[in-house]
């Protein structure tokens, strides 16, 4: 078996209000913005704060907060980013000597969003279950704020940074990892997307685009399609939770807790309902931190065991879904202290 040992998160110290956003833009109330994000405040890196060190300081505070997890026992670094430091070289590099972890210890990034967590659980689950590490640190770092164009009242209201960090390995002590469901419908790929930066769009335009809701971004900037993406979600997701399901031989009414990508109050509430999931086995986390893309799984699960939501056998349901378009969905069982 493979388990999840230890679990934390990290977020930059400045804040994006619904206040900030109301005095920018006036005709979005902050009771309206709250009212359908379930966001009070984003939390959004500096200036000249970046990825790898969201992600070092969440490293940083899994190793201070866990006595038996030790630095020098890392043997690998899995990284979920989609604001890398550089286009090359990977982050995950940068982080392993920034960490002090040992030479011997292999790093590298992977690029997905919303379903990452899920998907970086995954990969961790096979390097171990392979033999090929022992101790796997699993860390998603996002700085999204950076690619939200500063008229984008819409991204904006949703998107802040953030950081985790993960322990995967043998030792039976957190959650077991059961198994895995993956999905990927890359027709939508450009429903959430920043078009410049990478080989295709080389030079920046500058063009400044208006969306039909007064939006205003540059192909540098995050580009969000919110109801094709909503359309995808409502349509995919209760299809992955019933394979997730399938593919660990359980009922939907063995999961004590569902903890989905948060991605903004009105759609995760139209999931439960479809779906028929109970308030109180529902997590929804998202308040003081907006939407942190790969980060918002492990920062939901995290809130639930310190509101004692998850109780010593208790299987919890993770349910990834987004950016691609991907969906990701796995169950935990809580087997000890994390």
């Amino acid at each position: 078996m493979t388990y999840l040992n230890a679990i934390t998160y990290y977020l930059p110290s400045g804040r994006l209000t619904n206040e900030d956003i109301n005095r920018d833009f006036p005709e979005w109330s902050i009771d309206k913005i709250s009212s359908k994000t379930g966001i009070k405040e984003r939390r959004i890196a500096a200036k000249d704060e970046f990825s790898s060190d969201l992600a070092v300081a969440a490293a940083e505070r899994l190793f201070a907060e866990n006595a038996a997890v030790k630095r020098e026992e890392i043997d690998f670094v899995l990284l979920c980013t989609q604001s890398p430091d550089y286009f090359l070289p990977s982050t995950a590099c940068i982080v392993q000597d920034r960490l002090g972890l040992a030479t011997s210890c292999g790093a590298l990034d992977f690029n997905l969003g919303c379903s990452g967590y899920v998907y970086g659980l995954g990969l961790a689950k096979g390097l171990v279950a392979s033999g090929q590490a022992k101790n796997v640190l699993l860390l998603t770092a996002e700085t999204y704020s950076k690619f939200v164009g500063a008229s984008d009242k819409s991204s904006k209201t949703i998107f802040g940074d953030g950081a985790s960090a993960s322990l995967i390995s043998e030792k039976p002590v957190g959650f077991s990892i059961g198994d895995f469901q993956y999905g990927t419908d890359g027709s939508g790929y450009d429903k959430l997307i920043v078009k410049e930066g990478g080989m295709r769009y080389r030079e920046s335009s500058n063009e400044e685009v208006t969306d039909s809701y007064g939006n205003q971004r540059t192909e540098a900037d995050l580009q969000m399609d919110g109801q094709a993406v909503f359309v995808f979600t409502i349509g995919s997701v209760p299809r992955l939770i019933r394979d997730t399901l399938r593919k660990n031989e359980l009922p939907q009414d063995a999961v004590d807790l569902f903890v989905f990508h948060q991605a903004n109050r009105f759609m995760l509430e139209h999931l439960r309902k479809k779906i028929k999931i109970e308030p109180d086995k529902f997590v929804i986390a998202m308040e003081n931190t907006g939407n942190t893309v790969s980060a918002t799984i492990p920062i939901a699960l995290t809130t639930a065991m310190t509101e004692d939501r998850v109780k010593k056998d208790a299987r919890v349901l993770l349910a990834g879904f987004g950016v691609g378009l991907s969906v990701a969905g796995c169950i935990l069982t809580k087997v000890g202290t994390v």
